[in-house]
C-alpha cells in the first residue's frame, strides 16, 4: 500500500464542512460516564476530553479546525450516502454508508466494562461491509490542547503511542492497513467486502500507564457495552407522549451524569458560541444546581434509583461541605471555581473566544433556594427518608431564604445587572414551600410558622412589584417593562396557574416566540439565538393553564427540531442552526418537563411523534 501524505485526507471535500468546520447540528454523541465525543455526520470524531468531561481535549478540531485534533473514518467516495442512529435504548451509533460499489456501516462506541466504566477512556471504532465493496480512509491526529502543549510520538516496545502533557493516547487496529511514520499521526486506507469486520480503538490516560487492549477482544467490548445500556434502558419506564424523544432525551442526560461523583453537566462542550457574532462563548462542564434539580424530577419519574440517589447525595454533601454560601454549580468533583482563562485558538468557525472556567460561580442567585428544595421534595415524594445531616442543612437553608428573599440577585440568566428578579422571589418561595412540605412529613425540624410567613409575603411582593396591570403580564423585575420566560417555570411549580400565568403566556407567544422557537426575555434577540428549552417551557406552561391542545402543537414542532440523531443544542437559531454548547442538558431536561407535565394533566399514556 502507498503512503498518503498527511495534506490528502485533510484536505479532501467533507460533508457540509466550512473551513474546516461542521455544522453543530450534524453531532452525534458517545459516552462511558466520565467523558464524551462528538461525532460529526462525516465520521469525525472532533470533540474528545481525556479522561473526563473537564479535562483537556486531544480531539477538539469543533474550536480548532487547524490544530485541534480529530480521529476521521470515512468512505474515499465523497459521493457516499449517510445515514445514522443510536441501536434502540443505546448511546452506540450507527452510521451506515452507501456508494455506487457497496454498503458498509460504523458503530461507534465508548466501551464499558464487565462491572462498567473502564478505569481508561476507550472509543470502538467498527466497521462492517453489508454488501459490495467500500474503500474507507481513517487518521487518528492529536491535537494541541487548544493551544496549551505539543503532542509527541513515543516508540516502546509494545508499539508506538502520543504522549502530550500527561495524556497517552495508543491506537490499536485490525485490519486498518495502517501507515507507520515519524509523526504523532496515524492514517490509512482498507476495503470492506460482504461481511467483512475492520476495528480501530482508540484508548487515553492521564498520568498513568495505559492498557492495550487486543484488536480481536474488540467486537466482544462493543456487544457487552451494547448489552451494557440496553439493560440501563430496560429499567427506563415511561410510555406517554412522545415516549421514542423522552427515551433519547434521558439517555443524552445518562452521557451527561459523571459517575465518580453523580455530578451532572449541563454540557460536555465549552465554547460553542450562542450567536454567529461571538462573544458570549461558555464553558458548561459544570454541574448547575438547577439542572440538577430538573434531572432528579426526570429519573425518579422514570424509576431510575441509583442516579437519582447520586445526584441527591452529591448535592447535599457538596452543599454542605460549601456552607459559607449557596453556589450555582461547581466542578464535577464538588469543588468550586471561579477561574476563567481564554485560549489562543479561533473557536467553531472562528467564532470566539475559547474558554475554560466559568465566572459565574459567585454569583448569588437566590431561585437555587427553591432547586435544592425542590430537588429533595421530590425525593422524599418518591418513597425516600432524609438523614439528620440532609436535614440539618435543609433547615438553615430555609431559614437563609426568609433572610434573603428580598435582596436583589443576577437571576436565572446570570446576568451581570443585579435586580429583584421576579421568578428568583418565587423560587424562593418554592423552597419555603418545600420546606413546609418536608416539615408536615416529618423529615426536617425548624419553625414552620416562619417559613409560611414569608411564603406569603413572597407571594404580596409579586403581586405588588412583579405584575404590570397596565401591560397584563408578569415582569422581569420592578420598574421593567420586559418579559422573562423563566416565569413559565413557575405555571409547572403551581405559583401560578390562573389568568395572570395565562396573560403572560400569551404576551411571550406575541413578543419572544418565532415558530416553534422562543428568546429567553426581552431585547436579547440581537444577541443570541432562541433558547431551546423555552420553547418547552412554553408548551408545559400551556398545558398548565388548560391549552393543552396548543401545548401539544408545539411540542410536536419542538420534537421535530431535534437532529437526525434526537439531541438538542443549547438554542436554534430562526434558520434551524443549532448553537451553543451540545448536547445540552437542559434543552433536554426541558423536554422531558413538558412530556410529563402534559402526561400527568390530561392522564394520556400515547401521543404519536
Amino acid at each position: 500500500m502507498t503512503e498518503r501524505t498527511e495534506d490528502t485526507l485533510d484536505a479532501v471535500d467533507t460533508h457540509a464542512r466550512t473551513d474546516g468546520y461542521a455544522p453543530l447540528r450534524t453531532y452525534g454523541a458517545i459516552g462511558d460516564g466520565r467523558t464524551v465525543a462528538l461525532i460529526a455526520r462525516d465520521g469525525q470524531i472532533d470533540w474528545l476530553p481525556i479522561p473526563s468531561m473537564d479535562s483537556p481535549p486531544v480531539f477538539a478540531e469543533i474550536l480548532d479546525a487547524e490544530h485541534g485534533g480529530h480521529v476521521a473514518l470515512r468512505p474515499v467516495d465523497r459521493s457516499a450516502e449517510v445515514t445514522r442512529e443510536y441501536l434502540p435504548g443505546t448511546n452506540v451509533l450507527v452510521t451506515t454508508w452507501t456508494t455506487p460499489s457497496g454498503r458498509a456501516t460504523v458503530t461507534d462506541a465508548m466501551v464499558t466494562g464487565v462491572a462498567g466504566r473502564l478505569p481508561w477512556a476507550e472509543v470502538a471504532r467498527c466497521v462492517q461491509g453489508v454488501n459490495g465493496s467500500v474503500e474507507f480512509e481513517w487518521a487518528v491526529v492529536p491535537g494541541t490542547l487548544l493551544g496549551t502543549a505539543e503532542p509527541k510520538r513515543l516508540d516502546t516496545a509494545n508499539g508506538a503511542v502520543i504522549g502530550i502533557d500527561g495524556i497517552t493516547i495508543a491506537i490499536v487496529e485490525q485490519g486498518f492497513d495502517p501507515v507507520d511514520d515519524d509523526r504523532p499521526r496515524f492514517s490509512g486506507r482498507f476495503t470492506t467486502g460482504d461481511g467483512s469486520k475492520h476495528i480501530l480503538t482508540i484508548v487515553g490516560t492521564h498520568d498513568e500507564p495505559i492498557f492495550m487492549p487486543r484488536p480481536e477482544s474488540a467486537l466482544a467490548a462493543m456487544d457487552r457495552t451494547i448489552d451494557n445500556w440496553a439493560t440501563w434502558s430496560e429499567e427506563f419506564s415511561y410510555d406517554g407522549p412522545w415516549a421514542e424523544a423522552v427515551q433519547r432525551s434521558a439517555l443524552a442526560l445518562k452521557l451527561l451524569i459523571f459517575s465518580p461523583t453523580g455530578a451532572i453537566a449541563a454540557a460536555p462542550t465549552t465554547s460553542l458560541p450562542e450567536d454567529r457574532t461571538g462573544g458570549k462563548n461558555w464553558d458548561y462542564r459544570f454541574a448547575w444546581v438547577r439542572d440538577l434539580s430538573y434531572t432528579v424530577h426526570a429519573l425518579t419519574r422514570f424509576g431510575l434509583r441509583e442516579e437519582t440517589h447520586a445526584a441527591v447525595s452529591w448535592v447535599m454533601c457538596t452543599i454542605a461541605e460549601h456552607d459559607e454560601d449557596m453556589p450555582i454549580f461547581y466542578e464535577l468533583d464538588g469543588t468550586k471555581s471561579d477561574d476563567v482563562e481564554e485560549r489562543d485558538v479561533p473557536g467553531w468557525n472562528g467564532i470566539g473566544p475559547v474558554t475554560v472556567g466559568n465566572r459565574a460561580g459567585d454569583q448569588l442567585q437566590l431561585g437555587v433556594w427553591g432547586d435544592v428544595f425542590e430537588i429533595l421534595r421530590q425525593y422524599v415524594n418518591a418513597g425516600n427518608v432524609l438523614d439528620r445531616k440532609t436535614a440539618a442543612v435543609l433547615q438553615q437553608l430555609a431559614d437563609d431564604a426568609c433572610h434573603r428573599w428580598e435582596e436583589p440577585d443576577s437571576g436565572m440568566w446570570e446576568l451581570e445587572d443585579t435586580q429583584h428578579y421576579v421568578t428568583s422571589k418565587i423560587g424562593c418561595w418554592q423552597a419555603l414551600d418545600a420546606a413546609v412540605d418536608l416539615h408536615d412529613a416529618g423529615m426536617i425540624d425548624g419553625p414552620r410558622a416562619k417559613w409560611v410567613e414569608n411564603r406569603e409575603l413572597i407571594t404580596q411582593w409579586v403581586a405588588e412589584h412583579g405584575w404590570d396591570e397596565e401591560r397584563g403580564h408578569y415582569v422581569m423585575y420592578p420598574g421593567s417593562d420586559g418579559l422573562d420566560t423563566s416565569i413559565l417555570l413557575h405555571a409547572m411549580s403551581s405559583f401560578d396557574r390562573g389568568p395572570r400565568m395565562a396573560s403572560t403566556i400569551r404576551a411571550i407567544e406575541e413578543q419572544l416566540q418565532r415558530g416553534p422557537l422562543v428568546y429567553r426575555y426581552s431585547g436579547i434577540e440581537d444577541e443570541e439565538s432562541p433558547f431551546v428549552a423555552c420553547s418547552f417551557w412554553l408548551a408545559a406552561a400551556m398545558a398548565c393553564t388548560g391549552r393543552i391542545d396548543d401545548a401539544r402543537t408545539l411540542m410536536d414542532e419542538m420534537v421535530g427540531q431535534a437532529n437526525d440523531v434526537g439531541l438538542f443544542s443549547e438554542m436554534i437559531s430562526e434558520d434551524g442552526s443549532f448553537m451553543g454548547n451540545l448536547p445540552q442538558g437542559l434543552s433536554h431536561l426541558a423536554l422531558i418537563q413538558a412530556a410529563l407535565t402534559i402526561e400527568e394533566l390530561t392522564g394520556e399514556d400515547d401521543h404519536s411523534e
